[in-house]
């Protein structure tokens, strides 16, 4: 199957290697730009506790100087790939959730105690849930730090353009709601809803779903929010 591959890079080129082994077509259409920031504080003081929500996060915090503070905390890690990510860069007491950001909160609250100190959410100027105000609801302190920033893409590449035209692309995967968001509107701007109709968008979860409804596109979301599974639900040919 050809599928667009959506993701930015570098974990663009990690799943164009994934399908390619197991014999689809990827196109690579990053639809994000990631801006890391510099010189920003990570404000850690009496923290308990990180919370990533992103690789990408990880990835900043892996240049940040004051990195070796960070990872001498506990975090928690929205999923498995992220959770994995942080022990390779030296987090040794990590608790894993979901896949998503709601996901998490409730784990959160199971784990901590407000008088312990509060937590830092290490992450995008934009996030997709909004888990200070869950977490404040419960009364836990969330302090937010970002470190980058996601711009999304205003041009299709002729070759992405052609595909959807003609169908040849197949299926487009979707990691989250800003990505998704970003698709559709391009879809529009290009004047491709038509063309796209016969698409199947694989969902990493409903909030993104939710984002290409406009496009009358059917949408597939695994029971969980894990990237391994939505590799399965598109081996399935769900």
């Amino acid at each position: 199957m050809r599928l667009l591959v959506t993701r930015p890079e570098p974990d663009a080129t990690r799943e164009v290697e994934t399908l390619m082994a197991l014999g689809h077509d990827p196109v690579r259409a990053p639809l994000l730009e990631i801006e890391f920031l510099e010189d920003v504080p990570l404000n850690l003081d009496g923290a308990q506790a990180i919370v990533i929500t992103s690789r990408n996060a990880l990835r900043a915090l892996g240049t940040h100087p004051e990195r070796d503070k960070a990872v001498a905390l506990p975090i928690f890690a929205v999923g498995e790939a992220t959770a994995w990510a942080a022990r390779q860069l030296g987090f040794t007491e990590v608790t894993i959730g979901p896949g998503t950001g709601a996901g998490l909160h409730p784990i959160i609250c199971q784990e901590v105690h407000p008088s312990h100190g509060p937590l830092v959410h290490i992450g995008a100027e934009k996030v997709a849930f909004d888990l200070r105000g869950a977490l404040e609801s419960d009364g836990i302190d969330l302090r937010r730090v970002v470190l980058y920033r996601s711009h999304p893409v205003e041009t299709l590449s002729e070759d992405v353009v052609d595909g959807l035209k003609s169908g040849d692309i197949e299926g487009a995967l979707l990691l989250s709601p800003r990505t998704a968001r970003a698709f559709a509107r391009l879809v529009q701007r290009y004047g491709l809803v038509t063309e796209v109709k016969g698409l199947v968008c694989y969902c990493l979860s409903n909030a993104i779903a939710e984002a290409v409804v406009p496009l009358g596109v059917e949408a597939c979301v695994p029971q969980f929010a894990r990237e391994e599974d939505l590799i399965t639900l598109l081996e399935s040919g769900a």
